[in-house]
């Protein structure tokens, strides 16, 4: 490929619109353009990688006995509605409606058309376990799309879908998905993934697992344990709190505080610590717009995700208008009418004593509260986020770091949730009728591609593995009116070609300066400079875009150079 014909223009400015690095280098270099909030098009650059990318995926999935499908992006929401997710899933699917007035949506995942496919094959135990997989587009409408390739609406992605008779084959299956994935990370360039206990989220299960990509650019929040293997999302981190109860219990005192609202100003009011304080949450249901109130400790926050898995729905923040019995800023455990509202209790709370609250009417707060005294028994659930510093739910130490990461994969699994919900069975061995037990793992391609720009890159563009890189070598021909440097670098880009080295050739009459930041932006791994002056004394300028090799070899040796070069960095990447 001659780069003067490689459509996409690259350039020097960041765009504003870019807040991370891979992100704007990726537009710089020519690899996409944006067409919508969170929808691209991909330049011939990007599409080389991620077809790499992709049949590593093939090759990995393959290999644990995957075999390769494809679904419809388009489905008639019939199909989701077996499943109970055409109704529980929110603004994130796109619904339409087809000429015939059907209602219609755009696949965002593909368990429902995964049973769908196999329902009626799969009706004997002597059929399982098998998995299928896709590599394919889906629509997911992102309320919040950033980052580039990294939080998009439109996407390519591998869905795999398992099937299993026992959950202890799931388990096993599990296992061999679990290491095919760390495989592939490795072979693309981004070994450093580490695995973190999740939550399952609108795919449902029990165990499930990410892959995060470490970088202080990620979105996702990863509790990470110094003292031990624990690592887990924050969505999924059980909060552990130990509560000072030392001292006297104090009476429980009104307290006049007129336009008192907060927590925090509560306390400074009353001179104590946040630990030693009791907020409200206010949520609403989104179905109902019911009321729901959480009390947690003062100095913790309430994490929505463990809210609206209790809840087994979702909830807004709450909304307090007049007449609802609410009063913002002085909302209390003591005399909240848990018949009207849902009330739940935060685990930081169970043992403590003497804590200031809302008195649940306006200007006045309480302080002495025991909630085993004054509310009476309550439930207790774990509603908090983990915090930094706090005890490690494996092995019991203040050890926990909060990490930021990228979600580069996902494995679940799913259970009977959908075979169950979509009425898939097979008879087993005594002829009995049993739902098949599935497991669902999950890899964006794009999103992959973005997370190894932006773990190896620097100031003036990517650094790509050999395993992924658009082309393995780049030719630059310093200067293309210079009959002899033309000559060679014809001949090497010639040569090259036959031996099937996959090479990016740039013979423009431009300045060096301006080869060069092209050839950065572009990141090819192994770069080959021909120029006058090289040549005067019969070498070829060959450099790696990590700065690991830079050697002058002679021309008649630089193709097996490179050949060995390239065979040698594809056999390090397997």
């Amino acid at each position: 490929m001659k780069i003067d014909k490689l459509v996409g223009e690259r350039f020097k400015e960041k765009p504003s619109d870019c807040v991370i690095d891979s992100h704007a280098l990726m537009v710089r270099g020519g690899y996409m353009k944006g067409v919508a909030n969170g929808i691209y098009s991909s330049y011939m650059p990007l599409r080389r990688i991620t077809r790499k990318i992709e049949n590593i995926i093939r090759e990995e999935m393959d290999s644990i006995d995957g075999q390769e499908v494809q679904f419809p992006v388009v489905m008639p929401a019939s199909l989701w509605s077996e499943s109970g997710r055409y109704e529980s899933i929110g603004s994130e699917m796109a619904r339409f409606s087809d000429r015939n007035g059907s209602p219609m949506v755009l696949g965002m995942t593909h368990e429902e058309a995964a049973v769908h496919l196999v329902r009626e094959y799969a009706n004997s135990y002597t059929k399982y376990p098998f998995m299928i997989y896709q590599i394919q587009t889906k629509f997911r409408d992102e309320g919040r799309p950033r980052a580039g390739l990294i939080r998009v609406r439109e996407f390519t992605m591998k869905d795999a879908y398992s099937f299993h008779t026992s959950q202890e084959d799931l388990e096993e299956y599990y296992a061999r998905c679990y290491d095919a994935y760390n495989k592939i990370f490795a072979r693309c360039g981004i070994p450093e993934v580490v695995t973190v206990k999740s939550d399952s989220g609108m795919m449902g299960g029990s165990v499930s697992h990410e892959y995060m990509l470490l970088t202080p650019v990620g979105e996702d929040s990863i509790a990470i344990c110094s003292e031990c293997d624990y690592r887990a999302n924050m969505e999924a981190a059980e909060s552990i709190i130990e509560n000072d109860c030392s001292g006297e219990d104090a009476p429980l005192e009104e307290v006049f505080t007129p336009g008192i609202h907060t927590i925090e100003d509560i306390c400074e009011f009353l001179s104590t610590p946040l630990e030693q304080s009791c907020k409200a949450v206010v949520y609403q249901k989104n179905m109902t717009d019911e009321y729901v109130i959480v009390f947690i400790r003062g100095d913790l926050d309430v994490n929505e995700t463990k809210l609206t898995n209790y809840l087994g729905e979702n909830v807004h923040p709450g909304e307090i208008t007049e007449g609802c019995g609410l009063y913002a800023g002085y909302i209390g455990p003591c005399g909240i009418d848990s018949e009207k509202f849902t009330v739940l209790y935060d685990l930081s709370l169970k043992g403590t004593h003497n804590l200031s609250c809302g008195a649940n009417k306006p200007e006045y707060h309480l302080k002495g509260l025991k909630i085993s005294r004054d509310v009476g028994e309550v439930e207790y659930v774990d509603l908090a986020k983990i915090i930094e510093g706090g005890i490690c739910p494996k092995c019991g130490k203040h050890s926990i770091s909060i990490s930021r990461g990228i979600e580069v994969g996902n494995i679940f699994q799913l259970g009977t949730k959908y075979t169950k919900s979509m009425g898939m069975q097979y008879l087993d061995a005594e002829g009995n009728l049993q739902y098949p037990i599935m497991g669902c793992y999950g890899i964006g391609v794009g999103r992959l591609a973005a997370s190894v720009c932006e773990a190896h890159h620097d100031e003036y563009g990517p650094i790509w593995p050999m395993s992924i890189a658009p082309w393995q070598v780049e030719i630059c021909c310093l200067r293309a009116d210079d009959e002899e440097c033309k000559g060679v670098a014809d001949e090497l880009y010639d040569k090259m070609n036959e031996a099937n080295i996959e090479v990016l050739y740039d013979d423009r009459n431009i300045r060096p300066g301006a080869m060069f930041s092209d050839a950065d932006l572009i990141g090819v791994p192994v770069r080959v400079t021909v120029s006058p002056r090289n040549l005067k004394e019969g070498v070829c300028e060959i450099t790696t875009r990590d700065k690991l090799v830079n050697e002058k070899i002679p021309t008649e040796n630089v193709l097996e150079f490179v050949n060995n070069l390239v065979a040698e960095r594809l056999k390090a990447s397997r």
